[in-house]
């Protein structure tokens, strides 16, 4: 596989479940905060140990559509515990997450 020097620095999922997928993710150990940005909406908002932002809106338009997703957590810390390893888990939208869990 071709590597790039480019990285992605902000995931936005736009959803109508926002408080059961930020259980979802705060489960895995991401740690969310409360923002609005002026008028715009209250969402959740994550800043991943590389400085990724990870957000979730709630849809405006339409929800995020399918998306995989693929994170890499301490599976101690996550809730419930998970062994270590790979496992496949579907949040709230229906959405597959590829979860690496050391």
């Amino acid at each position: 596989m071709a590597t790039s020097s480019a990285r992605i620095t902000l995931l936005v999922l736009y959803t109508e479940r926002v408080e059961e997928c930020r259980d979802f993710y705060s489960a895995l150990g991401l740690r969310f905060e409360l923002e609005q940005h002026g008028r715009g909406p209250r969402h959740h908002a994550a800043v991943l140990d590389d400085g990724t932002v990870f957000e979730i809106y709630p849809v405006r338009d339409r929800p995020t559509g399918t998306v995989r997703l693929g994170v890499s957590v301490d599976g101690a810390s996550a809730r419930p515990p998970l062994a270590p390893g790979r496992h496949v888990l579907t949040d709230p939208d229906g959405r597959k997450v590829d979860v690496q869990a050391t």
